[in-house]
């Protein structure tokens, strides 16, 4: 019974869905390894959609503050007043005005804080604070 030979003229009964199972699982373990490198660092979300929304201009000010305390506005030294003149200067033309604040990790907080409070009073409604990623952990 286990020695049996097969007679050359039988039909193939069953299908061998082994090779099938193999390149599926292959195929499987590339999509996974790939798709470590495709993930976004941010949330995504879906966001509504308006008819009438209308075009708005920006103007994205880049605020950077030193360990020592001193601001830059775009690269040039500024203090609070300058910066509140800049803001109101693209206000005046009807800029929609939000800022990119970098600050160095030994600046204090107060002059941080200070300088986020000198945007808002100038009316600046929208700003963020820029960030290094570090590297994922290795697993």
């Amino acid at each position: 019974m286990a020695g049996q030979i097969q007679d050359e003229d039988e039909a193939i009964t069953g299908i061998n869905v082994t090779p099938l199972v193999d390149i599926t699982l292959v195929l499987l373990i590339i999509f996974m390894v790939t798709a470590t490198y495709i993930v976004k660092q941010t949330i995504e979300v879906e966001l509504p959609r308006a008819a009438h929304g209308g075009e708005t201009v920006k103007k994205t000010f880049a605020l950077v503050v030193t360990k020592e305390g001193k601001a830059f506005l775009n690269g040039a030294p500024t203090d609070d007043a300058g910066l509140v003149t800049a803001v109101q200067e693209a206000r005046g033309r009807g800029e929609e005005v939000q800022a990119i604040v970098a600050a160095d990790k030994n600046a204090t907080h107060g002059t941080v804080t200070h300088l986020l409070d000198v945007l808002k009073g100038a009316g600046v409604v929208r700003f963020a604070i820029q960030i290094e990623a570090e590297p994922a952990p290795a697993r």
